[in-house]
């Protein structure tokens, strides 16, 4: 098996974990709340979020209504969310199989990264698939910057398309840099308000889950976060 792939034969048999993550304002938790909306009455879902110092992003959605308040968890990391998502993943793994015991059986627990940088991804040992989110506000050539999430994640996510006029940004330009350097893996430009692309998505979890029940999606690492270190 390639050293880059991580495969547990259970894992067909509980629920598809699927991570979310991306730069800070990229709008992680609105894709998670737009996918709750959509698939609540189709799928069974439960939410794990992750901030630094709060758990804000889990009180939002929550407030939102996008599922019963119970299936959203919280967990601060107390520190850089990479950490948390790939490090030491032990946080994240406990309020996962706290949510699938409770609320079994579940069809997916979508678990969101703290905002953090273009080369934060998931360990494999957390999620089963993960979507990368990058925004046109960002900057049009945040793309082609690549990383490993941008290159490598199960789907790039490029969001908040109904504001390129706004940031003078050529979306047609930005799908073509980051299919450029993902080898054939999806990339989806995404606006709440395009009902379209709001269904594509939902399709691609779909599709996903489907994958993973019958055994035949693997996990893939997109790889590690270059080495850093924090002055303080």
């Amino acid at each position: 098996m390639p050293e880059h792939e991580h495969r547990d034969t259970s894992a067909a048999s509980r629920p598809l974990r699927l991570g979310i993550a991306g730069p800070v304002g990229t709008g992680k938790s609105t894709l998670i709340a737009t996918l709750c909306r959509q698939l609540a009455d189709e799928l069974e879902l439960a939410v794990v979020t992750n901030d630094i110092y709060t758990d804000e992003d889990a009180r939002m959605l929550r407030a939102a209504g996008v599922l019963p308040v119970e299936r959203i968890r919280a967990v601060e990391t107390g520190a850089c969310p990479h950490t948390a998502i790939r490090d030491d993943v032990t946080a994240n793994l406990i309020a996962v199989e706290d949510l699938e015991r409770a609320f079994k059986p579940l069809d997916v627990v979508l678990v969101e990264s703290g905002g953090d940088n273009l080369t934060a991804t998931f360990s494999p040992a957390l999620v089963d698939a993960q979507i990368f989110c990058i925004d046109v506000a960002g900057g049009g050539d945040v793309a082609r910057k690549g990383g490993p999430g941008i290159e490598r994640a199960d789907l790039l996510v490029i969001n908040k398309t109904d504001l390129a006029p706004h940031v003078d940004v050529d979306v047609a330009q930005m799908i073509i840099d980051a299919e450029s350097v993902r080898s054939g893996l999806p990339t989806l430009a995404l606006s709440r308000t395009d009902p379209t692309a709001v269904g594509d998505l939902c399709k691609w979890v779909h599709h996903l889950v489907a994958e993973h029940r019958r055994g035949a999606h693997t996990a893939a690492d997109p790889g590690p976060m270059a080495p850093h270190v924090h002055h303080g």
